[in-house]
């Protein structure tokens, strides 16, 4: 990927795109810009439909001037004209459909801008009106869009009759003002709501299904309007109503307190997990057995231990509240008093619990490093020992989290004099707010109330107006509650905000400064840049303020120091389900595996606070070796908490690489380097958007990568390869002639369900690869029959047969005998079994020698043991059918490992045998036939994988019969027409050359029993096979303790070897600032889903390290980001 200054921001294509489309989303949808030459009637049409809305509201302002109406009859006047127009509008776009042809001429597009070229004939023809009014997907929408663009107009009327503006501004200048571009709004409105939806630059996703893009301009007028008639008309009636239901339905204030305090302790709770745990116990006690087994593997988080826990806070915390409230808290606030008191401990819990959850960090407060965090952890054994303290620490935390807080919060709003009196709307939703709040966000709850209850103990004299006005319910609601104004200081409003901006500001001021201190992020316009930022600061920091006050975020244009402030989103910043799509590929089965463990070790760190604050939308990067973990909060309660996990690419291209190496490095300097740092040294990266928290434990795979020059290579290795290859296929045939004799009951039953048991038409993804390979360099031989000039040479037989041909079975005739072209190869009729690919790739060859079609398969004598029990361990008949000289033969009964074979056999066991003699291996061993049925086994699978030839196999050969590549010879054909043997030949090469390596690096084997322990090893621990295989994936899914594959280097020509090892290891994680994703993020989709800049080269992808710009865009949600793993919600239980 291209990196430096010198990458555009849009190309040329996209330049022209963009300049069409923003003229369109300024005013609304009118398209006065075309890639092409327009009649001027299509721009008239245009700017008449624009105006029509304040035409029809120009009618009713006159009359209302004028004296014949009043403001309401003119309000519903233009408003019912307004909907007889869109109507008609609608139905003209629905006639226009309908006088089109439906057959048109296709048209071949070479470029995106032929796509909006339209050809018109006439002012009113149906291309005009098709290409203004395009007109709305469902008839449903025709109808309400319509009527909604009525009561726009009719409000907008209403709103805007000059009378009411002169009288409210007193100024006939701000009067015109207002008026003229308050119609210019309703009309731009109007327009994208009835004749062409402009794309919005607030996109938020890719496709529009239920027209929903055309209501959000109207959305932001009806709420302008609606402000000032709720603030003139609703505002008492709802306040009047909500306090009479109140007090109606509870007028006891002990029953208010009781109310609140349970139902926020159940709000909460992990309501779905909970009910998804009594839906399983009713379905485990009404449904079948089968049923039952259906469900037995599933994960319940909730079970009668959580019901338990649950039932007893509650019980104590509506215990507490109730006999507190009833018995001291009658009195209004002072230092004396009980809730005094309970302010006191409330400050004592506070600090307290900031020391235990900042001492679990690597860094204090992300600056200075924590002298009690363990030094050096680089190993699980070492960490975990140091990090005993910690873990003590961590379970008193929770303890004062999870039960001592909560109570503690419930006592001083208990004790609160105001719930004595009869309660207001405020006392109602302010309290119940903050008794929900207790439970659900204990951390910043005690924040905000030992705030309240220090403002309350400097100025407790009760004549001042702090404490004469608001109640304790009231200032708690403004410290939680983003949606009720106030005009009083709100501390939990201000500390939400708050952090937010500094977040922000941050975020600005690092893309401000790297802009220049970066140099591949310095480009022309920079130094311009920064000097308006500069000349402009206080702009700026009013964009930064808006932006947080609005929960808002702020959108670099770029990713330059161009600040806007966004559109309200989601936290998670995507629609949709968590983990639906992911860019799924041969890396993603890693990620699967190791969530399940990173899953648990983060409910770990959580717990005990090693992860910081962590709320919703709080952003988590966790690394080890190439793997990169992005988590995401997604909703957190009492108890618990749901995260989101993504994988991102293990394929490093450079811009990845660069950030990755820049995630090493911070990660490095805080865990690894830690000996020769001072007590409460400053963090060297303070600053950058990634902070170290800490380092959890993770059982998953490490992956080791070695050269293997001077192995595979040597002679001498390569020379007791082919021995050791015997005796490992030798010990690998009696191992699974010994595995299939376990199902038969009886040594006479052995020949009936040997036959039954190796089935040949299996055939494995080897075989295929095999096959593949071996038909690049050959031709297969066909039938040839009768051809004529009309022929399809691909064809089994001539088309004037193949056409129209019926089974002779269904005629009732015999089948007709073809005769063959001498030399070719006579072929069965499976023409209609064969794909078009499959024809395709056949060839005719002539020239081959002839076929003796009435030879008859080779009939085997039977052989004869003199152990009767030999027929267990025997061999199939098929697989000594090779055809190999018998001069092969002798020598390979001079080179069978007689010895080895002997002891193979007496390590067997044979114990699922009822009756058995004692000397039953003794007489096994004798056995010569059963000796010669394993020569010739171990001798066809070397004549198929070595040939004849007795050289020392060459590396790049060894290489090919490692991956199942080896060039065809007549041995190989005859060994994959046995695919079972063909697998176990396979595997048994795959082992000898794992064995060579062994020897080569942990010295010779010293005698038989060693051999036999590294092939059992190899058998139960280790998957050995190739990094593309089926079996790869799920092994590393089943967690075998190792992995190995072998692989090469064509450009540097050298061989590689690949170690996969499972272990637990320690995975580095690090909070992100999350508005500085959510500013790249917003502006990701801003770019590619308005400004359709998805060009790979484009500069806001290019590699940041201050910001790790490209990893962000890859952690954010398909299509516009590229995860390769995505997981589902995932419940953290905390407790």
């Amino acid at each position: 990927m291209r990196m430096g200054p010198d990458v555009p921001l849009l190309n040329d294509y996209k330049q022209e795109f963009f300049l069409k489309r923003f003229p369109q989303t300024l005013l609304g949808g009118p398209r006065f810009k075309l890639g092409y030459c327009a009649p001027p009637y299509i721009y008239v049409n245009q700017i008449i439909l624009f105006l029509t809305p304040w035409l029809w509201g120009g009618v009713g302002t006159l009359l209302y001037q004028l004296g014949v109406m009043k403001d309401s009859c003119t309000a519903a006047l233009s408003g019912a004209l307004m909907f007889v127009t869109a109507l008609a509008l609608q139905m003209t776009n629905l006639y226009a459909k309908q006088k089109t042809v439906t057959v048109e001429r296709m048209q071949i597009q070479n470029t995106l801008t032929d796509e909006d070229e339209f050809e018109f004939s006439s002012c009113v023809g149906s291309e005009t009106v098709k290409f203004i009014i395009p007109g709305k997907k469902y008839i449903i929408n025709t109808v309400f869009h319509s009527l909604l663009a009525g009561v726009l107009c009719g409000l907008g009327t209403w709103y805007l009759l000059p009378n009411r503006i002169t009288l409210l501004y007193n100024n006939i200048g701000g009067t015109v003002v207002i008026f003229v571009f308050g119609w210019v709004t309703i009309c731009i409105g109007e327009y994208s709501l009835i004749i062409n939806t402009a794309t919005e630059t607030a996109t938020f996703q890719a496709l529009d299904t239920y027209e929903i893009t055309a209501l959000m301009r109207p959305f932001y007028i009806f709420v302008f309007i609606a402000v000032d008639l709720a603030h003139r008309l609703l505002v008492m009636f709802l306040i009047s109503a909500g306090t009479a239901i109140a007090s109606y339905f509870i007028p006891s204030p002990l029953g208010v307190i009781l109310f609140m305090t349970g139902f926020g302790f159940i709000l909460s709770l992990n309501l779905s997990e909970i009910g998804f745990a009594l839906k399983h116990t009713m379905i485990s006690h009404l449904a079948s057995s089968k049923a039952k087994n259906a469900h037995r593997g599933l994960r319940i988080q909730f079970g009668w231990r959580e019901f338990i826990f649950y039932v007893a806070v509650l019980a104590f915390a509506l215990t507490e509240a109730s006999l507190l409230h009833q018995f001291a808290g009658s009195s209004s606030f002072s230092q004396a008093r009980p809730q005094a008191i309970a302010s006191y401990i409330l400050i004592l819990l506070l600090v307290i619990m900031w020391i235990l959850r900042e001492i679990q960090r690597v860094y204090l407060f992300g600056v200075f490093r924590n002298p009690f965090y363990p030094k050096d952890v680089r190993t699980v054994a070492v960490f975990m020992e140091k990090q005993r303290r910690l873990m003590k620490v961590g379970v008193v935390r929770r303890i004062l989290l999870t039960l001592v807080s909560p109570f503690a919060m419930i006592a001083f709003l208990s004790l609160d004099h105001s719930l004595q009196n009869l309660h207001s709307v405020s006392v109602s939703i302010g309290f119940t707010r903050m008794f929900r709040m207790v439970w659900q966000n204990t951390e910043n709850a005690l924040l905000d109330m030992v705030v309240v209850s220090a403002a309350q103990m400097l100025v407790f004299n009760p004549d001042l107006w702090w404490n004469r006005s608001l109640d304790t319910g009231i200032k708690l609601l403004l410290t939680t509650n983003r949606a009720l104004p106030a005009r009083v200081p709100q501390v939990g409003l201000l500390r939400d905000r708050l952090l937010q901006f500094l977040s922000k500001l941050h975020f600005a001021i690092a893309i401000l400064l790297t802009s220049w201190t970066e140099k591949k992020q310095r480009r022309r316009s920079s130094a311009a840049l920064i000097a308006l930022n500069v000349a402009f600061f206080p702009v700026l920091l009013a964009l930064v303020a808006v932006s947080a006050l609005l929960s808002s975020p702020l959108l670099p244009l770029f990713t330059l120091p161009v600040f806007l402030v966004g559109f309200p989103r989601p936290l998670r910043s995507w629609p949709g389900p968590a983990g639906g799509t992911a860019c799924v590929c041969s890396d993603t089965v890693y990620y699967r595996q190791l969530v399940p463990g990173l899953a648990a070790a983060l409910q770990s760190a959580l717990a005990a606070g090693g992860l910081g604050l962590s709320l919703p939308g709080s952003h988590y990067l966790c690394r080890f070796q190439d793997r990169l973990m992005w988590i995401l909060v997604l909703e957190k309660g009492f108890t618990y908490c749901g995260v989101n996990i993504k994988g991102l690419e293990l394929q490093e291209t450079s811009c990845h690489a660069a950030e990755a190496h820049r995630v090493d490095e911070i990660f490095e300097m805080a865990f690894e380097h830690q000996e020769h740092t001072r007590i409460l040294s400053p963090n060297p990266h303070f600053g950058h958007i990634l902070t170290p928290c800490t380092v959890v434990p993770v059982r998953l795979y490490s992956d080791a990568r070695n050269v293997l020059s001077g192995i595979i290579d040597s002679h001498e290795n390569l020379k007791h390869l082919k021995d050791d290859f015997v005796k490992v296929l030798v010990w690998m045939l009696v191992q699974y002639c010994y595995k299939k004799s376990k199902t038969w009951e009886s040594p006479g039953s052995a020949n009936k369900n040997k036959q039954e048991s190796f089935p040949e038409n299996q055939h494995s993804g080897a075989v295929k690869g095999s096959r593949a390979l071996r038909e690049e360099d050959s031709f297969s031989v066909d039938t040839v029959e009768d051809w004529t000039d009309e022929s399809d040479i691909f064809d089994f037989e001539p088309s004037s047969r193949t056409r129209d041909r019926k089974d002779p079975g269904q005629l009732g005739l015999t089948p007709k005998v073809h005769l063959s072209i001498p030399g070719s190869i006579e072929t069965q009729d499976f023409l209609q079994e064969m794909s078009p690919e499959d024809k395709l790739n056949r060839a005719m060859v002539l020239g081959l020698p002839a076929v003796d079609k009435g030879k008859q398969p080779e009939v085997l004598p039977r052989v004869e043991f003199s152990c009767s029990y030999s027929e267990l361990l025997s061999i199939p008949e098929e697989w000594r059918t090779a055809p190999v000289p018998s001069s092969k033969v002798s020598e390979m009964r001079q080179r069978f490992p007689e010895e080895w074979y002997h002891f193979v056999l007496s390590q067997l066991d044979f114990f699922h045998l009822k009756e058995k003699p004692s000397s039953l291996l003794t007489d096994l061993m004798k056995d010569q036939a059963l000796k010669e049925l394993y020569i010739h086994g171990v001798l066809s699978c070397c004549f198929g994988l070595f040939g004849l030839d007795n050289a020392v196999p060459a590396p790049r050969h060894v290489f090919r019969a490692y991956t199942g590549g080896i060039p065809w010879s007549a041995g190989l054909d005859w060994l994959t027409g046995k695919p079972e043997l063909f697998q176990l030949a396979l595997k048994a090469f795959r082992y000898t050359f794992k064995l060579m390596l062994d020897k080569a690096s942990l010295g010779p084997v010293e005698n038989f029993r060693e051999l036999v322990n590294y092939l059992e090893g190899y058998e139960s621990d280790w998957y050995i096979g190739l990094v593309s295989d089926l079996e790869w994936q799920q092994a590393v899914l089943q967690e075998k303790p190792y992995l190995f594959s072998l692989g090469h280097d064509p450009s540097m020509g050298i061989y590689t070897g690949r170690v996969l090892t499972l272990q637990e290891l320690l995975v580095q994680v690090g909070k992100l600032n999350a508005e500085a994703v959510r500013g790249q993020w917003a502006n990701l989709s801003w770019e590619l889903l308005y400004a359709t800049n998805d060009d790979e080269e484009r500069y806001s992808i290019q590699a940041h390290p201050a910001l790790l710009r490209n990893l962000t865009v890859q952690a954010a949600d398909p299509p516009l980001g590229y995860p390769v793993y995505s997981s589902q919600l995932l419940q953290l239980p905390l407790f």
